[in-house]
């Protein structure tokens, strides 16, 4: 793993809002904006983007944490800009915190974590799994 980035070392990701972002169910759709579960996709995504840069190509990152607090709506065809930055590393673990926002609006705040682990570990873990639950 590459230990690249610093305290506070930012990425950006922006995001158009469309009809699969929208919170729908197999009951239908609740309302026609970005849906809280989407926004979590996304800030997953921008955080990422810090991994993708860190790990070698033995490693991969996996989640350990996701929090979103929805401040306002995202309509359909609104562009939505993620920033995240760096709140903590330790070891092979990475803290985010991000802020989405429709031009000077708040959409929503929070924190994602990953961790960077060898390949094959993740591999044996999914497999110890798997063949404890057949």
């Amino acid at each position: 793993m590459k230990t690249i980035f610093e305290i506070g070392d930012k990425k950006e990701f922006e995001k158009l809002v469309t009809e699969k972002d929208t919170a729908s169910f197999d009951s239908g759709t609740v309302h026609p904006v970005y849906a809280t579960f989407a926004l979590g996709r996304d800030a997953e995504w921008c955080c990422r983007l810090f991994v993708l840069a860190m790990k070698e190509a033995d490693e991969e990152g996996i989640g350990t944490a996701l929090s979103i607090q929805h401040h306002s709506p995202a309509l359909l065809g609104e562009t939505v800009k993620f920033t995240a930055w760096v709140y903590s590393q330790e070891k092979n673990n990475i803290t985010c915190k991000y802020e989405a926002k429709v031009g000077e609006r708040i959409v929503a705040s929070g924190e994602q974590g990953q961790k960077i682990l060898k390949k094959d570990r993740l591999e044996k873990l999914f497999n110890n799994i798997s063949s404890a639950n057949p």
